[in-house]
């Protein structure tokens, strides 16, 4: 398919009608005739204004997030590019053979209109190389101000309109540059992230898809992809830092954030109807080839073989990858297995069987398939893969922090445009708050009450302290400006200095339970008031499962670590190098060579700096609660099952949660090292 460069002049009604409705330029502001450049307006904030950040956005000690910071893209492309083979728009054609039509390589282009996740019009190159791999060429449009999807912006791309090419965006599936070597498999493709300048095609460190302050690559990527958002390591000998290894992936690439491909959902896309050569059935051949090519980068699930033609150029997976959950529904879009039918379904009807056995196809179809999809689908391992959300029980497994998430924090769905049309559609709405009503989640809510930004009072998690004095926090809640902190019931006669604090001090003389209460407030509302149960000890009675005493203020990474190796709940029995013999996490608590100093430094000053760093990422300093280190030993999604000294079931200091009240204490105090 070849493309005509439109000169940016208003000549022809149906460009004069596309740049009349923009918003900005035009010729009635310009002596010359020509169009003026457009500038786009900064796009308000919007509940906590997170979106493409991952909900755990890596807290630095300057309170900026990392996985959005621009030295996480130069460690990410320093990973995937260290060449720089791909540093220009030019460059990365190159290098993918964008272009080559013969010999073995196959290309399609689609013009279409992104009405669902990001509102772009987009200009599509998709190219195939006789090894197999990958590449895509997405050039963006976006007519006028930033904010929902109007067809102008398709029309933009079809006629190549430079003044609204946003940028262009580039995904490679190929294997990394060390693949074939130091014991890494030489067929280990994964997805690869580029963005650049539209108008000098320099690559981009960071960029702005929704009017926000621009994030970083690959992040804006791949928090909708399905990647991971680890912490870069401290620097190296060289004085780099560098982007994490997902310990257990099959390629052994840092890079490899264990992203993968989006299905091309052609019933969701807009289509010219009024421009040749562009609506849906000009383009349903090109969409299918995207997707046979899409189908190819996913794995087949641990155990199966390809037996059938369009699985032939799929890898097996691993038991501890990804597998392949959104093969079933890109399969389905065309009859299923073969992809018998030409054309793809006129409307996107598919259910998966669980949410139809369960009473929920409206849940799905309004909300999952609408909202989730996209995102979720293509999350989760062999071991673990609820959080794909494929099947209900899945879905409903995350009821609590869906509610976390949507209704009180506000930042999911992740995409803004997506976001707005959730808040925005009743059906979407109405849908999701029926299912959170008819699950028990500690407190009624109005359907309105979906839309975030009402005070919300979050004392931190339930906790276990010393005698004495012990500042507590508010920092966890949300939307709010003013707080009022009291004592509901203890034994003794414990205080409160500065109760209207964000941070006042508990003193409690004696020993026992006591239950606090906290209420947050902004300029026109008050929150649900919010309990915090403290257990209060003597010290040398506050121990952890070894029985080892320890001062809550004082815990440092040394005994977070000797926990993880030593504790009862034996993490590190699986979370090592080879795992337990069936599963190896993608984070490993044994010591190793991480910072790769040489055979007996395992446990050096500078390996132990590793370690507390990659640690670090598993605590949530957005969300206490929310951290993994707390919430996979307690048994949440964890395929080894809930740990000893984990049991959340138990009162604060009881015997047997012991370690989780140690992880508590050393999290609220800001998880030091």
């Amino acid at each position: 398919m070849r493309f005509t460069r439109v000169v940016l002049r208003l000549a022809g009604l149906a460009m004069a009608l596309l740049m009349a409705a923009c918003g900005g330029g035009g010729a009635s502001t310009s002596t010359s005739g020509d169009v003026v450049p457009f500038v786009r307006a900064a796009a308000a904030a919007v509940g906590l204004d997170r979106f493409l950040l991952y909900p755990n956005p890596v807290v630095l000690a300057d309170n900026t997030y990392q996985v959005g910071e621009a030295e996480y893209a130069v460690a990410y492309y320093e990973a995937v590019d260290p060449g720089n083979d791909r540093d220009t728009l030019a460059k990365f054609k190159t290098f993918n053979s964008i272009g080559v039509t013969t010999g073995g390589h196959t290309e399609v282009n689609v013009i279409v209109g992104d009405q669902r996740d990001l509102g772009y019009g987009r200009k599509m190159t998709a190219h195939r190389k006789p090894d197999g791999t990958l590449a895509f060429v997405v050039e963006n449009y976006l007519v006028g101000a930033y904010g929902g999807y109007s067809p102008l912006n398709l029309e933009a791309a079809i006629k190549d309109v430079e003044q609204w090419h946003l940028g262009t965006n580039a995904i490679e599936f190929s294997p990394g540059p060390l693949a074939g070597s130091g014991g890494r498999p030489a067929n280990g493709s994964f997805v690869k992230f580029y963005t650049y300048d539209p108008t000098t095609g320099a690559r981009l460190n960071t960029i702005s898809l929704d009017g926000r302050p621009a994030k970083a690559m690959p992040t804006v990527c791949t928090s909708c992809h399905g990647g991971r958002g680890d912490p870069l390591t401290p620097p190296d000998a060289t004085g780099k830092k560098l982007f994490s290894l997902v310990v257990n992936s099959y390629s052994q690439h840092r890079g490899d954030v264990q992203a993968r491909l989006h299905p091309f959902e052609t019933a969701s896309l807009d289509y010219s109807t009024t421009i040749p050569g562009f609506s849906r059935v000009d383009q349903e051949a090109a969409i299918k080839e995207i997707n046979k090519m899409v189908l190819c980068s996913f794995p087949l699930p641990t155990g199966t073989l390809p037996t059938l033609p369009e699985d032939l150029c799929r890898r097996v997976a691993t038991a501890h990858e990804y597998q392949g959950s959104a093969a079933a529904h890109l399969k389905d879009m065309y009859g299923g297995d073969t992809l018998p039918m030409a054309m793809s379904k006129t409307v996107d009807n598919y259910v998966q069987a669980s949410w139809s056995a369960a009473g929920q196809d409206a849940l799905y179809l309004n909300v999952q398939a609408q909202a989730c999809r996209v995102c979720h689908l293509l999350r989760g391992t062999g071991h673990q893969a609820d959080i794909s959300f494929e099947t209900f029980p899945q879905f409903d497994s995350y009821k609590d922090r869906i509610k976390a998430h949507i209704v009180d924090r506000g930042n999911m769905p992740l995409a803004k445009l997506i976001y707005d049309k959730f808040h925005s559609t009743l059906g979407m709405l109405q849908t999701m708050a029926s299912y959170l009503k008819s699950v028990t989640l500690g407190g009624a809510f109005a359907d309105g009450d979906l839309l975030p930004e009402r005070p919300i009072a979050d004392p931190g998690p339930d906790r276990v302290v010393l005698q004495g004095a012990t500042t507590l926090s508010a920092a966890m809640s949300l939307y709010s400006t003013s707080y009022q902190w009291s004592i509901v019931s203890g034994p003794g006669a414990a205080t409160l200095t500065n109760p209207t604090s964000a941070t006042p001090v508990f003193t409690a003389p004696a020993i026992g339970t006591y239950v606090l209460r906290l209420l947050a407030s902004s300029a026109t509302a008050t929150s649900v008031p919010a309990q915090l149960t403290i257990q209060v000890k003597t010290a040398g009675a506050l121990v952890d499962s070894q029985g080892n005493p320890y001062t809550p203020q004082l815990l440092r990474f040394a005994d977070i670590k000797d926990t993880l190796q030593n504790g009862l709940g034996n993490c590190a029995s699986c979370h090592r190098p080879n795992g337990n013999g069936i599963v190896i996490p993608p984070v490993w608590y044994e010591s190793y060579d991480r910072a790769g100093t040489g055979p007996g430094t395992e446990n050096s000053a500078t390996n132990d700096h590793w370690f507390y760093t990659e640690l670090r990422g598993r605590v949530n300093l957005t969300d206490w609660i929310a951290s993994p280190l707390l919430r996979k030993p307690s048994g949440n999604h964890h395929n080894g099952g809930q740990r000893s000294g984990f049991d959340t079931s138990l009162a604060p200091g009881a015997a047997g949660r012991e370690d989780y009240d140690k992880f508590v204490s050393w999290i609220v105090n800001g998880a030091p090292e």
